[in-house]
């Protein structure tokens, strides 16, 4: 799918990429809402949309595809309020890093056909449309969601925009299946960068101690604390069970260290080092 509008309501890190890729695509029309003036106003000038709105209903006048690039709260009530006045045929498309909430609304709000859940592997902590960036999202995996059997029509269709139009690499998958995964693959190491944060901050030492160890794994604790804390209360249960299973594995590694056991204690290390060489850059 390749609409001839696309409305993006959200322009920051995400929203602003993915409408500056459809620009750069040849997408002709491409209409931007964000609360912000001024960062409307970069988005323009960096020529990521053809016009900047000011309200999400006029961003959708109009569109073929509606793109939601905000926070979890928002994003629900837009739902509801968008809902009524998409155009025929519109499809009604997210960015969310937690699905089940947002397909449940979706179809709370009567769009079971006409809406399709994505989440693109491509997040940045930095929050704004200074973030975007053209060449975030091409080559990313992005997970798509469907709302049940209804809507395969307008999964397959926001799978081919992030194909075609993206120029990323969609897979399908259930919203339930999506959640326990990104709690382990995402929200979880956020809460431990929060966490890393939090107790480093307590020794208030000045920044200049700290070396690269602590800042690179503390980087993602600069991320923006609002979006963060509807992803938290989204995604509460599966979060909570991936916190359990680190605090397992951390109390096994203090457990390690206290009974001086090395041989343990390397096999433990090894395993972190092969799977993160696994990872690769």
């Amino acid at each position: 799918m390749r609409p001839d509008v696309l409305a993006v309501v959200g322009l920051g890190a995400i929203g602003g990429s993915v409408a500056w890729q459809a620009r750069l695509s040849g997408v002709p029309r491409v209409v931007g809402f964000v609360p912000d003036p001024i960062e409307g106003a970069a988005a323009v000038a960096a020529g990521a949309v053809t016009e900047v709105v000011d309200s999400p209903a006029s961003a959708v006048r109009g569109a073929d595809l509606v793109v939601l690039a905000t926070p979890p709260h928002i994003m629900l009530d837009l739902i509801g309020h968008l809902a009524p006045i998409l155009e025929p045929g519109a499809i009604l498309t997210d960015v969310a890093s937690v699905k089940t909430p947002v397909l449940e609304r979706a179809v709370t709000a009567g769009l079971a056909e006409r809406f399709a859940g994505a989440h693109p592997l491509a997040g940045t902590h930095g929050s704004g449309f200074a973030y975007a960036r053209p060449d975030l999202l091409p080559g990313c995996v992005v997970y798509v969601c469907a709302t049940g059997a209804t809507g395969q029509a307008a999964a397959g269709a926001v799978m081919e925009f992030w194909e075609h139009t993206m120029q990323a690499s969609p897979t399908l998958i259930d919203a339930a299946v999506h959640d326990r995964q990104l709690a382990w693959t995402s929200h979880l190491p956020q809460a431990i960068a929060y966490a890393l944060g939090n107790a480093l901050a307590r020794l208030a030492l000045r920044p200049e101690s700290y070396g690269s160890g602590a800042r690179d794994t503390t980087r993602l604790a600069a991320s923006n604390p609002e979006l963060w804390l509807d992803i938290f209360r989204e995604n509460r249960e599966p979060v909570l069970a991936a916190l359990d299973g680190a605090g397992t594995a951390l109390a096994e590694l203090r457990s390690l260290i206290a009974a001086g056991d090395e041989t343990g204690l390397r096999a433990y290390l090894d395993r972190a080092a092969a799977f993160r060489r696994e990872l690769g850059a």
